[in-house]
Formats: C-alpha cells, sequence, structure tokens
C-alpha cells in the first residue's frame, strides 16, 4: 500500500519568506453559505485565496511584497459601501432580513485595486414560515 503524506509545501504552498518569481494569477474562491448558520438566518461565507495571502497591509509600496499581498472588499446587496477584510477567515454576516440577498466579495491589492471577484446569491429564511 501507497500512502503519501502530503507536505507543508503541498498543504499551504510555498513559503511566504522567500520571494516567488513570475507568480501566477492571483485567484478567489468562494463557497455557498453554510446552510445550517443560513437556516438561522446568519450567513457564513467561506473563501480562500491562490497567488495571494490576505494580510492587513495596505499602500503602494506593498505592491512589491513577494509572494503578493492583498485583502478582500465585501459588498452586500448593492450597497454604495463595502467593508474591508483582512482576516483571511470564514465572514459572517448577521441581521439581513428574510428574503434574497447578494454579497460581491472583491480580491484587492494593497492600493484597493480590484483583481478579481465572485458573487454569492442566496436566500435568507423567514423564522416565522416553516420551510
Amino acid at each position: 500500500m501507497n500512502t503519501h503524506t502530503p507536505s507543508a509545501r503541498d498543504i499551504i504552498g510555498p513559503s511566504p519568506l522567500i520571494a516567488i518569481e513570475n507568480e501566477a494569477p492571483p485567484k478567489l474562491i468562494v463557497d455557498p453559505p453554510l446552510p445550517e448558520p443560513l437556516a438561522q438566518g446568519r450567513v457564513f461565507i467561506q473563501y480562500r485565496t491562490e497567488n495571494l495571502r490576505v494580510l492587513p497591509v495596505f499602500g503602494k509600496d506593498a505592491l512589491e511584497v513577494s509572494p503578493r499581498i492583498g485583502h478582500i472588499h465585501v459588498t452586500v446587496d448593492d450597497a454604495p459601501w463595502h467593508f474591508v477584510d483582512t482576516s483571511g477567515e470564514t465572514l459572517i454576516l448577521v441581521g439581513l432580513e428574510p428574503g434574497p440577498h447578494k454579497v460581491l466579495i472583491e480580491l484587492a491589492d494593497p492600493t484597493h485595486k480590484v483583481i478579481t471577484s465572485e458573487t454569492v446569491s442566496f436566500t435568507v429564511p423567514d423564522p416565522k414560515k416553516p420551510s
């Protein structure tokens, strides 16, 4: 039986301490909201990035950092404003009214220039109505 234990590099990628030449383009992967919290009116959205580390570092000079860094912008229901997240952790939204919603998640560089984005659409159930 051939069992291979993945290395640290296999799981977490290249070391953030060594510059990467010819970095691949950043990617944003966003999952739909987790069903269990959504059924209770809470929106938990998991996401991950490839070829970009999400960190609270901003400004023009940060564009030169390798491996590449950035953050996300989150816009709920076409609001005229967004919030910035630098945690790299699950997004949690609470207090949305029952009904359909959409969340725009934008991957941005340290100067807030959007690199790529994904939109997640979902419906918050009405707790007064049986499913």
